[in-house]
């Protein structure tokens, strides 16, 4: 079989496919990238209908959660399975969990005025802001949700979540969490007002591009932070840049990008901001459990059985 690894980011998922899949041709885009191929791996890439016109698959399967770069009606109108690998149960919603307390603790004790101090020689600069006893806003509890917010029960923190749930399932998810409140999508901005930091966790789509604006990060204040490891553009670029070099908000932890790669010469990050290069997911854990999903689908397709489609 041939599958092509339609991006040349996130390297090690083509180690992975290849050490697992060793008599099938794994191809990275810019390599080889002629002809038909059974499964294209969309990783960061665009997979519109073009692409599935010049290669042909019999499957779209991503290494990961994120499908929105697939046109899955294109996809639907070709007879073309897409499946993706939920981030629960496979690391993937752990390392990001992770690296979002990693942001949250960079912010609030001041990582970056920390080595200024000490290649200054100034002990017991800066001061930081404790999580105990803090409110932090997580917006969306799905596996990643839940793992942040998981990890953030062990800092003492007052945790408010806010999503799409309703009656006894919200209910439910505030008791499992120890949630202080569980709002809806509807109140997150008065669900932000006193809280020291806003996690970002939901998913992109129609309703959330450009959900957190100016008005919430407004709300937040000026000692408040915001952390995005779902997609970029659910923080909307100009509000976040203004409320940066306005001080109208303590400072941004940025896992994920509204162009990716980020440019690197990007003016947001010359401001208080803590970036990483997407890498919440990215750990050996992960990379196993979701390799196992998708070798497990390519295999299915070699056999002609009814390959797993998400929903």
């Amino acid at each position: 079989m041939r599958i092509l690894i339609a991006s040349t980011a996130f390297p090690e998922c083509a180690q992975v496919l290849r050490g697992r899949l060793p008599d099938d041709e794994v191809v990275v885009e810019g390599a080889d990238a002629d002809g038909e191929f059974d499964v294209i791996v969309p990783l960061m890439r665009k997979v519109d209908a073009a692409m599935m016109d010049r290669h042909r698959p019999r499957l779209i399967q991503q290494y990961g959660v994120g499908l929105e770069g697939v046109d899955r009606g294109a996809a639907a109108e070709r007879g073309i399975p897409v499946n993706n690998v939920p981030a629960a149960d496979t690391g993937n919603a752990d390392g990001v969990g992770e690296v979002a307390v990693l942001h949250l603790l960079a912010l609030t004790r001041r990582y970056h005025a920390s080595l200024d101090s000490l290649r200054a020689r100034r002990l017991g600069q800066p001061t930081g802001t404790a999580l105990t006893g803090a409110r932090i806003v997580v917006l969306g509890l799905g596996a990643v949700g839940r793992a942040v917010a998981a990890r953030l029960q062990g800092f003492g923190a007052e945790l408010i979540g806010v999503g799409t749930r309703a009656g006894d399932e919200a209910r439910d998810m505030s008791e499992q969490l120890g949630l202080t409140a569980y709002v809806p999508v509807s109140r997150l901005t008065q669900a932000c007002d006193g809280a020291l930091a806003l996690i970002v966790c939901c998913v992109l789509n129609d309703d959330t591009r450009g959900l957190v604006g100016r008005e919430v990060l407004d709300t937040l204040g000026p000692g408040g932070y915001v952390v995005n490891v779902a997609r970029g553009a659910v923080l909307d670029y100009d509000a976040l840049h203004a409320a940066l070099r306005e001080r109208r908000i303590a400072g941004a932890g940025l896992d994920v990008y509204w162009d990716e790669p980020v440019d690197p010469a990007d003016p947001i990050l010359a401001l208080n901001v803590v970036a990483t290069p997407h890498i919440g997911g990215v750990t050996t854990l992960a990379y196993r459990a979701m390799g196992d999903a998708v070798v497990a689908n390519v295999e299915r397709l070699r056999r002609g059985d009814p390959v797993v489609t998400a929903p």
